[in-house]
């Protein structure tokens, strides 16, 4: 089965998840797997989707056109076979956040540390809290530490990165359960 990636983005308002999944349920497509976020006012979503017939981007014809009419901005990719599955990636899971006055920097300095160590980075989202007067820059990142990479090692680059920012990171270690 041909699986394709579909970006979505539009001013963020209700029902754009309910739309994008109603015309994907009309047309027989699969949701494989998908991501949907608030960036800004801008709602965005990426998913990954299959349909038992369609080979191609021309397969789905104008199906996405009512969406784009009603203000999203719609692209479809097809993928490369072994694209829609999900990667084997080995090591220890963490949670990485951080917290701080919005400034330049934060997010290169930090995932700068993180990729010289290999360390695969599986989601981020950033976002401001607080109020106008006083924004706080949040980060919040789930990586696969590689197998012989220390959590110690992780937090120590991190703490010269909180001196250097005048930021608060922490690092914690997710322990998989199974159910």
């Amino acid at each position: 089965m041909q699986h394709f990636a579909l970006t979505i983005i539009g001013r963020d308002r209700p029902g754009i998840v309910s739309q994008v999944t109603e015309a994907l349920y009309r047309l027989g497509c699969n949701i494989a797997d998908s991501s949907c976020s608030i960036l800004g006012g801008q709602f965005a979503m990426i998913l990954i989707i299959a349909h038992p017939e369609f080979k191609d981007k021309e397969s789905f014809g104008d199906a996405f056109t009512a969406l784009e009419e009603s203000g999203l901005s719609v692209f479809l990719r097809t993928l490369k076979p072994g694209g829609e599955k999900h990667a084997k990636i080995e090591g220890e899971i963490c949670m990485i956040s951080v917290y701080g006055a919005d400034k330049p920097g934060i997010v290169y300095r930090v995932t700068r540390e993180l990729g010289e160590r290999n360390v695969n980075i599986t989601d981020l989202n950033t976002k401001l809290i607080g109020s106008d007067e006083h924004p706080v820059y949040v980060m919040m990142i789930e990586a696969i530490l590689p197998d012989g990479i220390d959590p110690e090692e992780i937090e120590a680059a991190m703490n010269a990165i909180k001196t250097e920012m005048n930021v608060d990171i922490s690092l914690r270690i997710i322990t998989p359960v199974e159910l």
